[in-house]
């Protein structure tokens, strides 16, 4: 059993008629890790999604849970939230979130005292009485997120939870989400924020046009896919002189009384090199590597796929 792992899925595959929704996908979430699950609208990351929860079933493949196929006792240390939700409008809050966690197995008691906990936390105490329906689209989505923790899954899977809500509570949500990771759950966060992928998870897989295009921990990628480009900070009215041919000045541009200029290593030269060049003509600020950003990565794999 590998438990290294708390998620596998492995040659994963699902159609739906003529359309080929999953293509052997394959992504590994290290435990206690937020794993970030990217992609175009249509790659299929909800169809994965549905899968990992046993909403669907797939043609082929295999998903294990800390390295045993997956079951339905399995559900039960779950905790999913839908990028579509689902509330019942009709009921008052408390009576349904009451519903939802005992659904998935707690008492109507610790039920209770926990939704007090989460309620007060989110500040959302007055909320109870209230039916779903008198609720904006945030406040509903608040509730559903609470849902989703209160019976502390090891696994959550969070299908763009941000949706909705203004950047206060946007914080407070990537608060929360960091504070569960600490606390010993792992989690997947499927989002078309890639900001907040930066900021949030460890590891990542792409999958477009129903394959996986790219997988690892972000570093990794950032690092593999860098162009051997750094941005010098240097002190106006003074003159960058490099060597043509083994640099190449890409943009130069002022800020708040400091000079920048994207310059680019080639023919083998090393950022040492640069450096040495660097200061016979200028004086220095800052000098830093620029690594691509994951939205940049992001379109340059889809846009080569």
């Amino acid at each position: 059993m590998n438990q290294e792992f708390a998620l596998q899925a492995i040659n994963v595959s699902k159609s739906y008629a003529n359309h080929k929704a999953l293509n052997n996908v394959s992504i590994e979430v290290p435990n206690q890790s937020i794993f970030g699950l990217l992609g175009p609208n249509g790659a299929g990351k909800t169809t994965l999604i549905r899968i990992i929860n046993l909403i669907s079933v797939m043609d082929e493949g295999q998903v294990l849970l800390n390295g045993k196929a997956i079951s339905t006792k399995d559900i039960a240390n779950i905790g999913y939230l839908p990028e579509e939700r689902g509330l019942y409008k009709k009921m008052e809050v408390g009576e349904q979130a009451v519903y939802l966690a005992q659904l998935k197995g707690m008492s109507k008691k610790d039920a209770k005292k926990q939704l007090k906990y989460w309620f007060d936390k989110f500040e959302i105490g007055s909320w109870w009485n209230k039916k779903v329906e008198e609720l904006s689209k945030g406040m509903a989505q608040k509730v559903q997120f609470i849902v989703t923790v209160l019976h502390k899954p090891d696994l959550l899977i969070f299908d763009e939870p941000f949706s909705g809500f203004d950047p206060i509570n946007v914080n407070l949500l990537k608060d929360e989400i960091l504070q569960l990771r600490k606390d010993g759950a792992t989690i997947i966060f499927s989002t078309h924020n890639m900001a907040s992928v930066e900021e949030l998870c460890d590891n990542i897989a792409l999958i477009n046009n129903s394959q996986t295009v790219l997988s690892g921990e972000i570093h990794q990628i950032k690092e593999d896919f860098k162009s051997n480009i750094f941005e010098v900070a240097y002190k106006p009215n003074t003159r960058l002189n490099l060597p043509h041919g083994d640099y190449s000045i890409i943009e130069n541009y002022d800020v708040r009384n400091v000079s920048y200029a994207k310059i680019k290593i080639n023919n083998g030269k090393t950022p040492n090199d640069l450096i040495k060049n660097i200061i016979t003509s200028v004086n220095v600020v800052s000098f830093r590597e620029i690594l691509p950003s994951i939205n940049d990565i992001f379109i340059q794999k889809v846009s080569e796929n």
